[in-house]
């Protein structure tokens, strides 16, 4: 899949949609210059146009502004910024005028991240469609496309658009769902209304794929969707609506059957040399060369402002609140009670050449393989040394993410450009197993929710660890790091939740220690708004963080979210595109 990708972009589907597309002029249209017609009714063409539409996940955006207002495949804009993940950082005026009213809940409709998104996921969409009008055709006229090969592919399109539309289901209140021509019964993609989420339209695509897709990768390929790739997405769309009992259904069927075990280590799900492991469901395939790359150009965007070999533009920095959300009981267990955690000492303020002590608090050994601290080993980089490699601490804090940072050493690391060839894992095992376990709360399996839970604590508390425990945390006087890698870098404690444990006592105890699990695991990786919204508690949680973290963000004074604010509003620039077709959300 990495190498076709680059073959297909030279013909197929290039380029980002500008603001003078319609959704009905570039579902329905070739954008210029592009091959088509007969060149691709042939076998070739049709499995040119579906690694095409694979290619799409990562985004065809090339700005800046555009590029974290899609955040299609990773949502770091949306599901990670917007929550009490993390923050825009860098610098206070960098991307502020579209960015800053998104942190803020004040985006409007003519804020053009939100057009971004929209594009991005309609340009999936639309090559989703392609590859079925041409499968058609190739399959009328007997172009060489075997029909098990060509159900395989419808299955593994209308996986893709069931995908594309979730994206913008996730961010939009209401959604068109646009289907070829023929599906739609020769409507107009122009005419297709926004009048719901397209629940049912997402659930009816992914059904098809699940009973007709293989439960391995077609033609062998990692990247590629096969049945548990279905089922865990479907899986995801009855999380998001609440509806457990269909979710219980596919999760069962993927543990029982999928044949995934937990990769040996946390961070293997975030290591160049161990993609596509045992864990990994659906991940999305990158590479880096010296002439071609098939990632998202988010490598540079995430790096720190001045680090050695890795130096990029300092954006999503992790808040204070998620860093002290990993502290742990001397038993080695998460502290539930948010009053109760106290705030983990940093160097915020701190020069890198001014001594600096990281704190001795027991801790989650996850915390360091998602954040960056002073004085603990980022990577292959040696130890992080705080401020100085951080483009504007007093905007964005002492912290900056690492789960998608690229090794030193790895063939795959960022060219220069912003590009790294770190795969992205959309899907993977403990998402299941964390999933599982919040619909067994629901259904009062309180024990079953707590083996499930701690699953994911025994890998965390039996992989590797985060080595290096430093003497010297002082940098650019000359002194000499001093590190003994035989040591863990902090006080790391986890354990897993013993038998009978008050967590797990009632259900409302044990929803606190599930959602608690979530957010330890998958910090940073772009779910958490979304999650805290599907869980109801948004409103709650994302007030209280405006109010206890404003040290990092000043700017944040006299925000407030509101349920209003759970999804954004539609671009404006489309709507006007397609006037009376497409209803703004009623809170905007």
């Amino acid at each position: 899949m990495k190498r076709l990708i680059a073959l297909v972009q030279i013909a197929l589907l290039v380029g980002v949609v500008g603001a003078n597309y319609s959704c009905a002029d570039f579902l329905e249209k070739a954008p210029p210059q592009v091959i088509g017609g007969p060149s691709l009714e042939n076998a070739q063409g049709v499995e040119g146009l579906l690694t095409g539409t694979y290619s799409a996940i990562r985004g065809t955006a090339t700005s800046q502004a555009a590029r974290f207002g899609a955040s299609m495949a990773s949502d770091i804009t949306y599901g990670s910024i917007a929550s009490d993940d993390a923050y825009k950082g860098t610098d206070p005026g960098d991307q502020a005028a579209n960015f800053t009213p998104l942190e803020r809940y004040e985006a409007l409709p003519g804020n053009t991240y939100m057009l971004a998104r929209w594009q991005e996921c309609y340009d999936g969409v639309a090559r989703a469609n392609q590859t079925l009008d041409y499968l058609r055709t190739v399959v009328g006229n007997g172009g060489g496309i075997t029909a098990e090969r060509a159900l395989t592919i419808e299955a593994e399109a209308r996986f893709l658009r069931a995908w594309f539309h979730f994206q913008a289901n996730k961010v939009f209140r209401n959604i068109p769902y646009i289907m070829t021509s023929e599906e739609m019964g020769g409507k107009a993609v122009g005419e297709i209304e926004n009048t719901d989420a397209a629940w049912s339209q997402i659930e009816a695509d992914l059904q098809f794929a699940i009973d007709n897709l293989p439960t391995n990768a077609p033609t062998g390929e990692p990247g590629r969707a096969d049945k548990w790739s279905a089922e865990a997405v479907k899986a995801q769309v009855h999380m998001y609506q609440n509806e457990f009992g269909d979710a219980r259904t596919l999760l069962d069927d993927i543990l029982d059957n999928g044949g995934f075990t937990l990769a040996p280590n946390f961070n293997d799900n975030f290591d160049e040399a161990t993609e596509n492991n045992s864990e990994s469901i659906f991940e999305m395939q990158a590479s880096v060369t010296s002439t071609n790359h098939t990632a998202m150009r988010w490598g540079g965007a995430i790096a720190s402002g001045s680090q050695p070999g890795l130096s990029g533009w300092g954006f999503y920095q992790p808040s204070q609140t998620l860093v002290d959300a990993f502290q742990v009981t001397e038993d080695g267990l998460p502290i539930l009670d948010v009053a109760r955690r106290e705030t983990v000492h940093n160097d915020m303020g701190i020069a890198s050449d001014q001594p600096f002590t990281p704190t001795t608090q027991p801790l989650d050994p996850r915390l360091d393989w998602t954040v960056s601290r002073r004085g603990i080993p980022f990577l292959d980089y040696g130890l992080w040394p705080g401020a100085a490699w951080i483009r504007n601490q007093p905007n964005g804090g002492p912290y900056m993410t690492k789960k998608f940072s690229s090794y030193r050493s790895s063939p795959l690391s960022s060219d220069g450009l912003g590009f790294n060839g770190r795969n992205v894992r959309l899907y993977r095992l403990s998402h299941i197993i964390l999933w599982r376990a919040e619909v067994a709360v629901e259904d009062d399996q309180l024990d079953l929710a707590r083996t499930l839970v701690n699953r994911i604590r025994e890998r965390a508390k039996t992989g590797e660890w985060v080595m290096g425990l430093s003497s010297n945390t002082t940098f650019g006087r000359g002194e000499a790091d001093i590190v003994d890698m035989s040591k863990p870098a902090a006080n790391y404690r986890i354990e897993p939740y013993p038998e009978r444990h008050p967590a797990f006592a009632s259900q409302a105890e044990a929803r606190k220690a599930v959602r608690m699990e979530i957010q330890l695991e998958f910090a940073t990786e772009g779910h958490r708004f979304f999650d805290l919204r599907r869980w109801g508690i948004d409103v709650e949680v994302l007030n209280r963080f405006i109010e206890d973290d404003t040290q990092f963000r000043t700017f944040m004074h006299g925000s407030k979210y509101a349920e209003k604010n759970r999804y954004w509003p539609l671009p404006q620039a489309q709507i006007d595109l397609q006037q009376g077709v497409l209803k703004q959300d009623s809170n905007y």
